[in-house]
């Protein structure tokens, strides 16, 4: 479930996201984000959600794969992580993003 504005586990910097998504529920920046700071709360389920959100609204965010598999490795979800850096690797071809071609490249193989 997500916190709502007044929710203890909601942080500043989340409460400004939130609000921020409430004005531009399309801006997948602002999703991205708002994935972060669950992720870095270990929040990895509420991260996943708003990860897919992310890469729903441009496939081509492509960072967000990397970091849904990170959230995905520490819920011990291997094969989805790894199934997610491929399709990772298939957008960061598509978007000429050789930065991010690499890393999720270098992810996968660690993971696999």
């Amino acid at each position: 479930m997500q916190p709502g504005p007044n929710d203890p586990a909601t942080t500043p910097r989340l409460a400004q996201l939130l609000k921020l998504h409430a004005s531009e529920p399309a801006d997948p920046f602002c999703m991205y984000g708002i994935a972060q700071e669950h992720a870095r709360a270990g929040r990895h389920l509420e991260a996943l959600g708003w990860y897919d959100q992310t890469i729903a609204a441009d496939s081509g965010y492509c960072y967000a794969y990397y970091h849904k598999a990170r959230s995905l490795e520490d819920l011990e979800r291997i094969d989805e992580a790894c199934e997610v850096l491929r399709a990772g690797l298939e957008a960061a071809k598509r978007a000429a993003d050789s930065h991010a071609l690499a890393e999720i490249r270098g992810y996968l193989d660690q993971l696999t």
